[in-house]
């Protein structure tokens, strides 16, 4: 008996149903597909966020410095620090921090000044791309700051304003100065937005007449596919007196969001196939009962009952590998057209944050080899499961009381 054969032909006995099975289960995958794409494209967006504009992928602190920001708790010598760092094939750049209140002509904040070296900071992390309006900070103009999205609201201020910072100085004297709002960041993360003001190392030490150091060194890799615990590691090594912490430890909620993106989409997927799996094995057991006297006549001359089984089988398989087909088209260009021009979610929320950490409104996916092959492989196993009810009681016929079903 050639079963692939009788196979085809069985399932075009009924092609409306063969079809509305078909189209159900490839619509499903379409589904996951897209699903797993839109998964890929958040943990990829949510670690951009995180790490490449902002956060790097490990920090240096002096001991003690993340738990009590104290100035004088400092990195000493972090020049010959980030030499080192450089020459073990990492990107770095120094970071000083200071507070005070900052003010314009309608209202007040205080404000956490964050000093950074103007060619470093550009090779470890993006923020200077990340500007809502106006220009990111230039080394002529020492008195040119760039602020939060949130704290220019509160200010009511805008590209060209002054405003005026009133401090204290490392030596405990009295610090003021005018500066001029040269840009105004996108949402970056909830401490930037709300009391961020950037400004140069040479300008911030000025200012605060602060003492030779650093508050915080960013590393970045240079291949992004490195381990990130090996590459902690080498960082203590060089900084074994110093707190080296990677962006995980340092941001723990979304790195564990990260890790279990991939179990939230197993159990969407899970539950999506169940309703396949129901539709399957309804159309299954309708082929079945429609044909129990012919299988009756099959067994009687001489098909084995597992021959039977590989029919019904067989026929599953021509179905679903016609739906995986179908899937994989209309899932490829699903997700590619996603992961050119993404998901537009401004609509329902304008600033999208998650564990202080804010997320770009528009949702791209992101296309790799696994969305495609794992939906369907996922796809053929649930069909395998949905069927064999209907194969067993297929098996377990006798060909007398088949060959007499009315």
């Amino acid at each position: 008996m050639n079963i692939l054969s009788l196979a085809s032909k069985n399932i075009r006995r009924n092609r409306h149903r063969t079809l509305v099975t078909m189209l159900a289960m490839a619509f499903a995958c379409v589904i996951i597909i897209i699903y797993s794409s839109l998964m890929k494209g958040m943990v990829a967006g949510s670690e951009r966020q995180a790490v490449i504009v902002n956060m790097g992928d490990i920090q240096i602190h002096a001991k003690g410095y993340r738990d009590d920001p104290d100035i004088y708790n400092r990195i000493k010598q972090p020049d010959l620090l980030i030499k080192k760092i450089h020459n073990q094939g990492f990107l770095a750049s120094p970071r000083q921090y200071g507070f005070g209140l900052i003010a314009s002509d309608e209202n007040s904040s205080g404000v956490r000044l964050r000093g950074i070296d103007l060619k470093l900071e550009a090779t470890v992390t993006q923020i200077h791309l990340h500007l809502m309006k106006g220009t990111w900070l230039d080394s002529t103009d020492p008195n040119g700051v760039v602020i939060g999205k949130k704290m220019a609201r509160l200010l009511n201020v805008s590209v060209g304003s002054e405003l005026v910072f009133i401090g204290q100085t490392a030596d405990g004297y009295m610090a003021n100065d005018i500066f001029r709002v040269r840009g105004i960041l996108k949402s970056i993360s909830s401490d930037i937005d709300n009391s961020g003001v950037f400004m140069s190392n040479q300008s911030l030490t000025k200012l605060l007449t602060l003492p030779q150091g650093a508050h915080e060194i960013i590393i970045l890799r240079k291949d992004r596919t490195s381990d990130l615990i090996n590459a902690t590691m080498t960082i203590q090594s060089l900084a074994p007196d110093e707190e080296v912490l990677n962006w995980k430890s340092l941001n723990p909620v979304i790195a564990r969001f990260l890790e279990t993106a991939d179990v939230q989409t197993m159990i969407m997927m899970i539950f999506t196939y169940i309703a396949v799996a129901s539709v399957v094995l309804n159309a299954m057991l309708m082929s079945v009962f429609e044909r129990i006297r012919e299988f009756g006549i099959m067994k009687a001359i001489g098909v084995t009952p597992f021959q039977t089984v590989l029919l019904v089988y067989a026929e599953t398989f021509f179905i679903t590998l016609s739906a995986s087909v179908i899937a994989l088209g209309f899932g490829w260009w699903g997700a590619s057209y996603l992961q050119q021009h993404g998901l537009d979610m401004s609509a329902i929320a304008g600033n999208i944050a998650f564990a202080g950490i804010a997320l770009d409104p528009i949702w791209y996916a992101l296309v790799t080899a696994d969305i495609f092959y794992m939906p369907v492989i996922f796809l053929f196993i649930i069909a395998a499961i949905s069927v064999l009810y209907p194969a067993i009681k297929v098996a377990r016929l006798k060909p007398v009381d088949a060959i007499h079903h009315q």
